[in-house]
């Protein structure tokens, strides 16, 4: 889908992966002045708040708060609305005057958390990451569990320890138990891990009782922004036996500081590799239920890995309709991740866990060997997707530093 608009004026953002097809939500301050909506064009963040107020918007008010939620509930129809305003804004010359006062440069802002999660789900939706993570912990057993194939699978994570970009990451400590131990230990972990994923943000809620079907995805996801699931592997395995994960990933999730809305993703439509057996009704999708997003994952500034979205078997939106089909309600501000992204191939693999196949095989960054993170470590999360404009777009990046437990 290639959608024709006219340039940008902004000076830089033509052509790059912020031009006019993106522009993704976040939350700044500048100049210690109070924490407000912006949207990222090129490296320049628009600052809303004023350019609504000098268009007298009824909406102005949502771009003057500390958080996206406030836009988020305002629902498919604002948000749409918003959208078109805002690439007149950036597309006709005659508007330059207006917005040009409003334009901080990129470097100049700091970002915030961009939005109040409201509940926190992950789910486990890459076959190749479900398969080698089965081959690791249960190499005696099949790779799969029984109902994979027939729901996606998740756990209701801590929403109150979802970071922003740039947060450090304190090491955990928890139980654990070694190989061969009589009983567990307790201390920092040992097996810190990472996990590429992408995430989705809830926008309009729904009612206690009621479900959200496939074909309403798009009427309450707002966007999305990739995320970073950390994980304590070694706490991970002593405990996850027989209700799952708890402490070992309750310690921290990283966001990135922007949203980017689904109407950016319009072009990144594909088909599912695939699904056998045939889902349920309920979880029934047709064509274009994927995304085609290319992740990296960089460690200590090298790349290490480059996952590939369009290789889920599982749709964010038959997520949303499994998250729902108890009667589950959604709140603005949801988020929900998609769980490990991993592709077929040793490279396309989404964690350390299984770059190193559970520390067995040690893989080489800056010339030496390496397999869970290490204190002081940086990773960094980069993504980019086909924009409606015939290029590129880039999802903006998460980062992370280790700190000592």
């Amino acid at each position: 889908m290639t959608q024709v608009t006219r340039p940008t004026w902004v000076e830089g953002a033509a052509g790059s992966l912020f031009d006019i097809d993106n522009l993704p939500y976040g939350v700044f301050t500048h100049d210690d002045e109070p924490p407000r909506v912006g949207v990222r064009i090129g490296d320049q963040v628009v600052d809303l708040a004023p350019v609504a107020a000098s268009e007298m918007l009824e909406i102005a008010h949502v771009f003057e708060e500390p958080s996206l939620n406030p836009l988020l509930a305002l629902g498919r129809p604002a948000w749409s609305a918003i959208r078109t305003w805002l690439t007149a804004l950036l597309t006709d010359e005659t508007e330059r005057d207006l917005v040009g006062p409003s334009l901080v440069p990129l470097a100049e802002v700091a970002m915030r958390m961009p939005f109040e999660v409201a509940d926190y789900v992950d789910f486990y939706c890459s076959l190749d990451h479900a398969s080698n993570v089965g081959r690791i912990f249960r190499p005696d057993d099949e790779p799969l569990k029984p109902n994979w194939r027939h729901l996606p699978a998740g756990y209701h994570g801590r929403a109150g320890t979802v970071v922003v970009s740039g947060t450090g990451v304190r090491r955990p400590s928890g139980q654990s138990k070694a190989p061969g131990a009589a009983g567990p230990g307790y201390g920092p972990s040992s097996r810190l891990d990472m996990e590429a994923e992408l995430g989705f943000v809830v926008g309009a809620p729904s009612e206690l009782g009621s479900r959200v079907g496939v074909d309403a995805f798009a009427d309450h996801v707002f966007g999305v922004t990739l995320l970073n699931d950390w994980s304590a592997r070694d706490i991970q395995a002593w405990e996850y036996v027989p209700l799952g994960p708890f402490l070992g990933k309750s310690f921290a999730t990283s966001v990135a500081g922007w949203v980017t809305p689904l109407d950016a993703l319009a072009a990144a439509h594909v088909d599912l590799p695939g699904q056998d057996p045939e889902p349920l009704d309920y979880l029934r999708v047709g064509p274009g239920a994927g995304f085609d997003i290319d992740l990296e994952v960089v460690l200590n500034g090298e790349t290490v890995s480059r996952p590939p979205y369009a290789s889920m078997y599982w749709s964010p939106a038959q997520m949303l309709a499994h998250l729902t089909v108890n009667g589950a309600s959604l709140r603005t501000g949801d988020l929900f991740g998609s769980g490990t992204i991993s592709g077929p191939a040793p490279e396309q693999r989404g964690s350390l866990l299984e770059l190193s196949w559970g520390g067995t095989e040690p893989f080489t960054v800056a010339g030496q060997e390496r397999t869970f993170l290490q204190d002081g470590d940086t990773v960094t999360l980069r993504a980019t997707a086909p924009g409606t404009g015939g290029g590129r777009i880039g999802l903006g990046e998460v980062t992370g530093t280790v700190l000592p437990g």
